[in-house]
C-alpha cells in the first residue's frame, strides 16, 4: 500500500453537529424533527450529541424531511466512524513501535521493501501493510507461534533474528507473486537439470532470467531478493501458493556459492516434504540435518561430484598447473570452472586467494516486477 498517496483527514465530526446545524438553520426543533421522522426524540438527542450513529433507517427518514440525500447522512457517519477506528489504529500503532523497530527498517527503506515514511507511527504501518498483518499479535502467531502457516512448518521462535528473516521471507512472497509458473511437476524439473547445468556452465548474459524461465517450465518459482542485515548468506526453498519457491539471495557475492546454493535448493523440491520450509545457513526450530546433507550432495553431484573431485586433485598435484586443470576438467565434467577452483579452495588444496579469476561476482537486482524473459544463447528444452 502506497501510504504517500493517501490523505486521511486530522478530525471528523459526527453528522449530528450537520443534523443540529440544519435543524437551526430550518428553525425546526428537535420533538417537531423527531415526529417528522416518527423516530423517538431521545434517538435524535443522542445523534446530535455524537452518542449514536445515523443508520440506513434514519437516512432515508432524514431525506424525506429535510430534502437532503441519504447517501449524504450515510457518507458522513462512514467517514465519522472510519476517522474513529484509525484514531485508534493510531494508538495502537503507538503502542507496536517498539516491535516494529526490531526490524531492520533502515535496509528495508533503502531496498523499497517499504515507503520512507515521516515518522515512527507510520513506519509501523507501513510494515504491517509489507506482512499483509492487522497487528503485530499476528505476526507472533504467523511466524513464532503456530507449527503451520500457508501451508508449511515455520516456526522462528528459535531463531537469531526472526524480525529480519521473517521480513526477507516475506519480500520473496511478494516477488512470487509477479512470476508466471505452470503446474508443478517434479519430472519436468528434473528432466530441466540438464539444461541448467548447461546455464550454469556457460553463464550468458541474463542468466538468472533464464533459469527463473527453465525453472517456471516445471511449476518452480525462483527469486532474487536483496540481502539484509545478518543474512548475506540466507537462502529458501518452501511452497507457497501451491508452487515451490526457490528464494536466493548474494551469499558472498560468489558465482559458485550462488549455482551450489541453487541446486541445493532444488535438491529439496525434489528430495524433500512439500510442506517442510528450509532455511540455508539459519537455526531453526524445525531444521533437519540429515536433510540438509541430502540436499548438499545433491548439490555435489550436479555442480562437481565427489568422483569429479578426486580426479580433479590428482590432476592438479600432478601438474601443479590450476589453468590446465581447470581447463581441461572443467570441459570434461561440464561444469563451471569457478565450481572447480571454488571446491579446491573449500578443502584446502589451494589457498583462498588462488583461482580468483576464475570466480565471479554475482550482480543481481532485487527485482519486485521480475518477469521471466527469454534468452536465446540456450534453447529450452522439450518437456
Amino acid at each position: 500500500m502506497n501510504r504517500k498517496n493517501q490523505f486521511f483527514p486530522s478530525i471528523v465530526f459526527h453528522p449530528g453537529e450537520t443534523l443540529a446545524e440544519k435543524l437551526d438553520e430550518l428553525n425546526m426543533g428537535r420533538n417537531e424533527f423527531a415526529i417528522r421522522t416518527d423516530k423517538p426524540e431521545k434517538t435524535i438527542l443522542a445523534v446530535i450529541k455524537g452518542e449514536s450513529s445515523i443508520t440506513t433507517d434514519m437516512a432515508v427518514r432524514f431525506e424525506h424531511v429535510l430534502k437532503i440525500p441519504a447517501y449524504f447522512w450515510l457518507k458522513r457517519q462512514t467517514d465519522f466512524d472510519e476517522y474513529i477506528i484509525r484514531e485508534r489504529r493510531r494508538t495502537e500503532l503507538k503502542k507496536t513501535i517498539e516491535w516494529a523497530m526490531r526490524f531492520p527498517l533502515s535496509s528495508m527503506i533503502k531496498n523499497q521493501w517499504i515507503p520512507d515514511c515521516v515518522n515512527k507511527v507510520e513506519k509501523t504501518g507501513a510494515l504491517l501493510d509489507f506482512f499483509g498483518l492487522s497487528n503485530h499479535i499476528a505476526w507472533e502467531k504467523f511466524y513464532l507461534q503456530q507449527a503451520s502457516a500457508s501451508n508449511f512448518r515455520l516456526s522462528l521462535a528459535s531463531a537469531k533474528d526472526p524480525y529480519a528473516i521473517s521480513a526477507w521471507l516475506r519480500r520473496g512472497e511478494l516477488q512470487s507473486q509477479n512470476l508466471p509458473a505452470k503446474t508443478y511437476s517434479a519430472e519436468t524439473f528434473k528432466s530441466i537439470l540438464p539444461a541448467i547445468k548447461k546455464l550454469m556452465c556457460e553463464e550468458p548474459p541474463h542468466y538468472f532470467k533464464k533459469l527463473q524461465e527453465l525453472c517456471s517450465l516445471a511449476g518452480v518459482k525462483l527469486v532474487y531478493t536483496s540481502c539484509l542485515p545478518k543474512l548475506t548468506d540466507c537462502g529458501s526453498i518452501r511452497w507457497y501458493k501451491g508452487n515451490p519457491l526457490i528464494q536466493m539471495t548474494s551469499r558472498y557475492r560468489r558465482n559458485d556459492s550462488f549455482w551450489f546454493s541453487f541446486f541445493h535448493e532444488a535438491g529439496h523440491v525434489l528430495l524433500h516434504n512439500k510442506y517442510d520450509i528450509f532455511l540455508e545457513n539459519v537455526e531453526y526450530a524445525s531444521k533437519a540435518p540429515e536433510k540438509e546433507k541430502e540436499a548438499d550432495d545433491f548439490a555435489i553431484k550436479w555442480t562437481l561430484s565427489k568422483a569429479q573431485e578426486k580426479e580433479t586433485i590428482v590432476s592438479y598435484l600432478q601438474s601443479h598447473s590450476l589453468a590446465e586443470t581447470v581447463e581441461v576438467y572443467s570441459k570434461k565434467f561440464e561444469t563451471n570452472p569457478a565450481m572447480i577452483v571454488g571446491r579446491l579452495q573449500h578443502i584446502g588444496v589451494i589457498g583462498n586467494e588462488v583461482g580468483c579469476q576464475y570466480i565471479s561476482v554475482v550482480e543481481l537486482e532485487d527485482d519486485f516486477n521480475a518477469t521471466c524473459l527469454t534468452c536465446p544463447e540456450i534453447p529450452l528444452p522439450i518437456v
